[in-house]
């Protein structure tokens, strides 16, 4: 036959301890016994033992006398209170920028960053200096985003700025401490812990039921606990400080009745439309529930409404699907109609549940079921079930002691340690911002590498479970190196060109340069860097680049200084053929192309001042004795270097020329003389005639074209002219 294993389980509340011996066998629970006896002193404050002296007199006292019954009790499981649990919100952004796909690790440890945040703002709403006062009992994801937009899953993806919020719940461990002490100075030893909110959760909400989204909240005389779970788990808890207390103070006011009696009249309310109470006169009166439930009307809404918000701050600000009420403040008469309009459930997802809906439980005859017992209950059943223990766990060969609620992870044991999880990845390595032909460039550094993680000398990741005096080396992650490459690297491929120049051929490279120096490709740049990769783009720059200058000065445009001023003649210039095609210098030109240069064209002083429309001389034909003859007269003067030039003098590239212009002025009879020799007859007398169409003339007689000049020389014997 099974052996019956007793089981001793404590639920130390807020205004009393109550005491339950159960008897397990092969699955099934029965309860032996029950006890409660009140705090005859304020000894609990919000789930934390504030006299530990106090609150160990009534577990001794409840010891005691449930051992007068079923013999010595030496251990107990006890709960630590879901009033002490501290929950808080908090978010985490990190720049992705340029990062590789997000990945689980990655995830994981942006979640522990959030939670270790709002770790800190537990510790510091609650003025500790030391964030791992506090033990993270469980986080659920709000949501993630990607680019300020909400996301379902961060994996894989890639953009500027991923963030999550979170939201946490802790439980200070000095509740932990504050328990142990109590017990043992009633000469008890912990067998097992679990938290009060799991404690209900587990025999009424069993894991097949967790994957629903349902609240539990169990009020008790001074603060309501809440649990939620959604997903297969416990995804949050909460505590608001208002409970049954309230509604107990609203009746004792109304009514004039001793605190005991208006809590006996709360729970009558439930069960009956008229119940009888006696004053602190002594009057006995006959209620009605709905006038009474009138006259706390505002009482009833403050917890209700408490109740409901904080349910909907733990579930995303979304109603669940159900609402479960345990605990003796839930027999507050319209609670769960209440509870159900503000969360816009219907009347039927809100219900009080007693010990009737847990399973494979039965009890002795003497003990009334009802809904203050779900908790002791459920504290002896999951504390059995599913124990909370303590492990040590050596971080970086320091203890670190955690308080078991769910499995224990890697990250777990971090927070724990108080290591700071925004600190473990390695920082990114130093960009660099370079300018290659005009265009900046921003080169990332290096990614920061992941911590190094060792479990008893193997490699673990922040999700692995730890065991008890595992041994864990952490090491931050290595930062990234800073930005380093070479210009090749920047530029895709040097081009060069091959092209025929006069017949002989030519390679073009493009010329490559480092802040005005000529480079190697396989520099290393620094920061700052301004690099040019060009190749030449027309014949002119490719002529300039292989340094064939002659060519170069061929097919500039002809030019010249005449009085000082540039005069170019773009027609004189030497001429560029590519391919049989005459081009401009300014054209391009393309690989294997071939190019022929030729000269430059020559001209003449004439043919200058014809082009330039200037008159050098004037001519005029004559005849003189009988002879035709051209009369010519300079106008203008060409000089080179002081030196006047002739007509028939050829004009170079580059000459630096002075001209000097006279006037236009008739021809006269005495310019016929720089034409023509004259012989003075040897009979003649020394006296001459000038004739001009046989008019007499002077040296200064103008002259016209197709005139008839004449000298005539008279004889020694021949005085006349005729």
């Amino acid at each position: 036959m099974h052996e019956q294993k007793k089981l001793f389980a404590l639920d130390i509340g807020t205004r009393s301890v109550i005491g339950i011996i159960l008897e397990e066998n092969q699955g099934q629970y029965h309860v032996v016994d029950f006890l409660l006896k009140e705090h005859t002193e304020r000894a609990m404050l919000d789930g934390q033992i504030h006299d530990v002296l106090s609150v160990s007199k009534i577990i001794l006292e409840i010891k005691e006398i449930l051992e007068k019954k079923h013999g010595p009790l030496k251990k107990v499981c006890v709960a630590a209170a879901g009033r002490a649990l501290k929950t808080e919100r908090a978010k985490v952004s990190i720049n992705i920028n340029g990062k590789p796909l997000i990945q689980k690790q990655d995830i994981l440890h942006l979640e522990l960053s959030a939670v270790q945040q709002a770790q800190a703002c537990v510790a510091e709403k609650y003025q500790s200096e030391k964030t791992y006062y506090y033990y993270c009992v469980g986080y659920s994801v709000l949501y993630y985003r990607l680019d300020g937009e909400e996301i379902g899953s961060l994996i894989d993806q890639q953009g500027e700025e991923a963030s999550v919020e979170i939201i946490a719940t802790f439980l200070p461990k000095v509740v932990v401490e504050s328990l142990l002490s109590a017990l043992h100075r009633a000469g008890l030893e912990m067998e097992a812990l679990t938290l009060e909110p799991i404690a209900a959760i587990n025999v009424l909400i069993p894991p097949t039921m967790r994957r629903l989204n349902v609240a539990l909240v169990d009020i008790g005389a001074g603060t309501s606990d809440i649990a939620i779970t959604d997903f297969g788990t416990i995804i949050a808890y909460g505590m608001v400080p208002v409970a049954g207390d309230e509604i107990t103070e609203a009746l004792s006011d109304h009514l004039l009745l001793d605190f005991p009696l208006a809590e006996k009249a709360k729970r009558e309310l439930h069960n009956h439309d008229t119940i009888m109470v006696t004053d602190i006169l002594g009057f006995e009166t006959e209620v009605k529930k709905d006038e009474i439930i009138n006259s706390i009307s505002p009482a009833l809404e403050k917890l209700a409404t408490s109740i409901c918000d904080e349910i909907l701050s733990l579930n995303n600000h979304q109603p669940p699907k159900a609402v479960m009420l345990v605990g003796g403040g839930s027999l507050t008469p319209e609670l769960p109609l209440r509870v159900a309009e503000k969360l816009n459930l219907p009347n039927n997802r809100v219900a009080i549940r007693g010990i009737d809906a847990i399973q494979s439980l039965t009890l002795s005859d003497h003990i009334t079921k009802g809904p203050d017992l779900v908790t002791p209950i459920g504290i002896a059943i999951a504390a059995h079930k599913s124990p909370v223990q303590y492990k040590t766990v050596y971080v970086n060969e320091q203890p670190v002691r955690l308080f078991e609620v769910k499995k224990l992870t890697v990250g777990d044991c971090l927070l724990a340690a108080g290591i700071k999880m925004n600190k473990l990845y390695g920082k990114p390595g130093l960009a660099m911002i370079v300018t290659v032909n005009g265009q900046n460039i921003t080169i990332p550094g290096g990614h920061g590498k992941a911590p190094l993680i060792l479990c008893n000398g193997t490699s673990y990741s922040l999700d692995n479970e730890i065991g008890n005096g595992d041994q864990l080396i952490v090491e931050k992650g290595e930062d990234g190196k800073k930005a380093e490459l070479q210009i090749k690297d920047l530029v895709d491929e040097i081009p060069n060109k091959e092209i025929k120049i006069n017949e002989e051929t030519y390679t073009i490279s493009a010329s490559l340069t480092c802040n005005g120096e000529p480079a190697n490709p396989d520099k290393y740049v620094e920061d700052r860097a301004v690099i040019e990769c060009k190749i030449s783009e027309t014949i002119e720059e490719m002529l300039i680049s292989l340094n064939l200058h002659e060519l170069v000065a061929k097919i500039r445009p002809f030019r010249i200084k005449i009085n000082g001023k540039e005069n170019f003649i773009p027609q004189l210039s030497g001429t560029i053929f590519r391919n049989g095609k005459e081009v401009k210098p300014y054209n391009s030109f393309e690989h294997g192309d071939h190019i022929i240069i030729e000269d430059k064209q020559t001209i003449s002083v004439r043919e200058l001042a014809n082009m330039k429309q200037m008159m050098l001389s004037q001519y005029i034909p004559v005849s003189f004795n009988n002879k035709n003859i051209n009369l010519k007269k300079q106008i203008s003067v060409m000089k080179r270097d002081g030196v006047v030039l002739l007509e028939e003098d050829i004009i170079r590239d580059g000459d630096h020329l002075f001209i000097e212009q006279g006037k236009i002025e008739p021809f006269i009879f005495q310019d016929v003389f720089g034409h023509v020799d004259v012989e003075i007859p040897a009979e003649s007398n020394g006296k001459f005639v000038l004739l001009i169409n046989g008019e007499d003339a002077s040296f200064h007689s103008k002259i016209e074209p197709g005139d008839e000049l004449k000298i005539v020389w008279p004889t020694k014997t021949n005085t006349s002219l005729n």
